[in-house]
């Protein structure tokens, strides 16, 4: 790689302002030590940390990009949609994001309900515990459970408990992906699919689903990702260049203890493709198709 000429860009990854273990400063300290140069904090439904990484980063010499990921219900699916590159001063975005926060709350109430139900008391508060802000995720339930000797491990408290069709899982209806696009387009930023390959959508509703977003004004899909694997991720650039789609990157990166890729060995684009920072005065990195 020529530093002179190409990045090391992370677009998708999540601070303690939502699901993440670091702050956002550790966060992007965490960042830099792994050669990331430009990065993106994209927390669910929250843009709290954006200030204090931006301040982070420009300290450290990292390019900082605006982000947020927001929840989305599209045909019965839960999608999550990136916004980059926003104003976070935005009304129409943060009321949008304040409703889905209110959606998340109700959510843990009905999750601690079914746990009650289930013998196991007290999980609102102990989930709540482990928010570091407004956001309450399955996350957090996970995490009481593993420390109240319920199961041995977070992925086990999904498997059991808090899964989809498991006993303690909640249903929620989330914005509409008009709404999600328009909150971030009337911000100035651009709309990324997230992990599109996490959603094990079948061929054809992945078409409708691109076609929806498309005709909604989406330009970005996040064709490198930490949690796909690598023929995972040369099948979404696949789909990019088919759909004439921007291509993003990035890690997803909750935290130390997550099990995929981390930050700064994602790797760069493959080749053919447009990036979605290709206008923001930043310079590309590629890879071999």
């Amino acid at each position: 790689m020529n530093p002179a000429t190409e990045r090391n860009y992370d677009l998708h990854c999540h601070s303690t302002s939502s699901d993440g273990e670091l702050s956002p400063t550790a966060l992007v300290q965490h960042a830099a030590r792994q050669g990331v140069q430009v990065m993106a904090l994209t927390d669910h439904d929250v843009t709290d940390g954006l200030a204090e990484a931006a301040a982070e980063a420009e300290k450290l010499g990292i390019g900082f990009i605006s982000g947020v990921e927001i929840s989305v219900t599209w045909q019965t699916h839960l999608i999550h949609i990136v916004g980059l590159n926003f104003d976070p001063a935005n009304e129409a975005l943060q009321q949008g994001l304040a409703g889905l926060r209110l959606k998340r709350q109700t959510r843990g109430d009905e999750i601690a309900q079914k746990l009650a139900k289930l013998g196991i008391e007290d999980a609102l508060a102990g989930a709540q515990a482990y928010a570091n802000g407004e956001i309450l995720s399955r996350t957090h339930f996970a995490k009481f459970l593993v420390e109240s000797g319920r199961v041995k491990t977070f992925q086990s408290a999904f498997d059991r408990y808090l899964a989809t069709g498991k006993p303690a899982y909640a249903a929620c209806e989330w914005c509409t992906l008009e709404e999600a696009l328009g909150w971030i387009q009337g911000a100035g930023g651009v709309a990324v699919i997230a992990h599109p390959a996490r959603y094990k959508l079948s061929a054809t509703k992945l078409r409708a689903l691109i076609g929806d977003f498309k005709a909604l004004g989406g330009l970005g899909f996040e064709v490198i990702s930490g949690s796909q694997g690598v023929q995972e991720n040369h099948n979404m650039a696949d789909y990019a260049r088919r759909h004439e789609l921007q291509a993003s990157v990035g890690s997803d990166f909750h935290g130390p203890s997550q099990t995929w890729l981390g930050m700064g060995r994602i790797g760069p684009l493959p080749k053919g493709l447009v990036p979605v920072w290709h206008d923001w005065g930043i310079a590309t990195a590629e890879m071999p198709a």
